[in-house]
């Protein structure tokens, strides 16, 4: 779990919409081999679904090149190979029946990559900004645990840093929020900012104070500092709920509903008291 501890300090300056949208904005090239024009057009569709409207797949297929076309760049960012076609060192195979095991590949290996390839092939957006979710998730249990511990705190932290950047951890928690919506905006292709996000913003600063009084709630009921294992999974969970929201949103065009809200967060929270207690305990190994 503490490997996130750098991606938790460095996410302070993907705060600012620019970053994650010049971040976001990378074209990507890839080179396609296949054995007939029929695969070609499969990987062409898995990339862009035809159902996307042509001015706007045209656009996103600018940087997606076909063995022997004239202008094939000397370096690409990734090879896709169609199904069955012998794939070289570092190229990537199509699975037709399994596609999405396909994209998990592809965005473990290429995880630097997964914001742009998501913003410019349709193919990757649930993964990457399931991925998204899940990290931001986990960094905001990682920081209401940690910050609460002592002897953690000095060390992984930096205190001075931590307490000069945010008063509190509601505070953090709210911004990486923030930087959430920035991120799934930019996977899913929509628009990026504060005037372009300002409901999502306003929903997340306005939700911020109540999960943070039933953290304090729980908390304040547990004995013996046992109170960390829910203020960590709520933050996670919490988290979470705002992300799959989000998600939903920018898929389908509409709100989670209140039934819909209440199963992502249960199921959440038993996962956040998980990763809150696999904190804890390599926080007392490490102390």
């Amino acid at each position: 779990m503490f490997k996130s501890v750098k991606q938790v300090r460095a996410a302070v300056s993907l705060v600012n919409p620019e970053a994650v949208r010049a971040l976001a904005s990378r074209r990507i090239a890839i080179g396609l081999a296949a054995g007939s024009s029929s695969e070609y057009a499969e990987l062409e569709d898995f990339l862009v679904p035809a159902g996307v409207a042509h001015e706007t797949r045209l656009q996103l297929m600018e940087g997606v090149y076909r063995a022997g076309d004239p202008d094939v760049p000397d370096d690409v960012d990734l090879v896709l190979c169609g199904h069955g076609t012998p794939c070289p060192s570092g190229a990537f195979s199509f699975r037709r029946d399994e596609p999405q095991t396909t994209v998990t590949e592809i965005l473990r290996a290429k995880d630097d990559l997964a914001l742009p390839l998501a913003r410019q092939f349709p193919a990757f957006r649930r993964a990457a900004t399931d991925r998204i979710v899940q990290a931001v998730a986990c960094e905001n249990a990682l920081f209401t645990v940690a910050t609460a511990l002592p002897n953690v705190v000095p060390t992984l932290f930096e205190l001075p840093w931590i307490v000069g950047e945010f008063a509190s951890d509601t505070a953090f928690l709210t911004i990486n929020q923030v930087r959430m919506a920035f991120l799934i905006a930019a996977a899913c292709g929509g628009e990026i900012g504060f005037a372009h996000q300002k409901a999502e913003i306003v929903a997340i600063v306005g939700g911020a104070f109540g999960w943070r009084a039933l953290a304090r709630e729980l908390a304040g009921k547990i004995p013996m500092g046992g109170g960390l294992i829910p203020k960590g999974a709520i933050a996670y969970a919490a988290t979470f709920v705002v992300g799959k929201g989000l998600e939903h949103y920018h898929h389908a065009r509409t709100p989670l509903t209140r039934a819909q809200r209440k199963e992502v967060y249960e199921q959440a929270y038993e996962r956040g008291k998980a990763v809150a207690e696999s904190i804890s305990k390599e926080a007392g190994r490490q102390g």
